[in-house]
């Protein structure tokens, strides 16, 4: 046997040696060893994540990724996301964790894994700081739009009064619009389309009246990963104690955190 051929043997046992500690070598460990973490965070969702004035990512989950890579040890590296391409973000490894606007279902769940809740969503009613209107009686002789066919108009529906006026648009830019200009008392949408609207400083301003369901927002890992699922859980919960996310919701999403999520 050559020399050439003795060395790649040895290179090639070497590589088959390490296989199975990198096999077995799980996400927090790696956070451990490197002291980097690298989380995707929204890049274009308002109050959530977004580019900042010196285009840096800011907001309520960008907050919440400083914090558990504090509470880590490690450096975060910030993964700018759209809603699309978050999970693959976290398949393709470029991301440890996701935090970015992201409920849990069944098809999630069956390629990723959550952790517990850290936020929530809010399909509400919006109107005017002056109009009165605190839950759905109040909707009587009112009108109000809504997404034709959207969560908020199946919810409004059920819920809203013989006498009140759902006016139905095919886009939430229509529904939008139809508020901003007047066309209806009240506006039933999700807060991720109202605080982006706010953001815009219209002269109609939106505020929250009634809340219509609640999404509960979680922090998405790779599957299989039970040890970092349990440190981010508890990290989560140091966070509520201390009333980190209390200050990270009123400062960027304008509102208080719910008892239970």
């Amino acid at each position: 046997m050559s020399i050439r051929m003795i060395k790649a043997v040895i290179v090639a046992l070497s590589l088959a040696a390490l296989a199975p500690a990198v096999a077995s070598a799980d996400s927090l460990e790696n956070i451990t060893k490197t002291g980097v973490i690298r989380i995707a965070v929204p890049e274009d969702f308002s109050g959530y994540g977004m580019m900042g004035p010196d285009l840096k990512p800011v907001g309520y989950d960008v907050d919440v990724a400083a914090y558990v890579a504090r509470k880590l040890g490690a450096t975060l590296e910030l993964v700018p996301v759209g809603g699309a391409n978050r999970i693959p973000a976290l398949q393709t490894n470029k991301a440890d964790l996701i935090i970015a606007v992201l409920g849990k279902n069944a098809e999630r769940e069956a390629v990723i894994d959550f952790t517990n809740a850290y936020g929530i969503l809010n399909n509400s009613v919006f109107a005017e700081a002056g109009t009165k209107i605190s839950g759905p009686a109040d909707l009587a002789g009112k009108s109000v739009s809504a997404l034709r066919g959207g969560i908020a108009d199946t919810l409004l529906t059920e819920v809203a009064p013989p006498k009140a006026t759902i006016k139905r648009y095919e886009d939430e830019n229509g529904n939008t619009q139809a508020f901003l200009s007047g066309q209806v008392d009240a506006i039933a949408t999700g807060d991720l389309i109202i605080n982006a609207l706010v953001a815009r400083k219209p002269a109609r301003v939106p505020v929250e009246k009634f809340i219509l369901n609640k999404s509960p927002l979680h922090i998405g890992v790779k599957k299989g990963e039970k040890a970092l699922v349990e440190r981010v859980n508890k990290i989560i919960a140091e966070m509520i104690a201390d009333g980190s996310l209390r200050t990270a919701s009123q400062k960027w999403l304008g509102r208080d955190l719910p008892e239970k999520f």
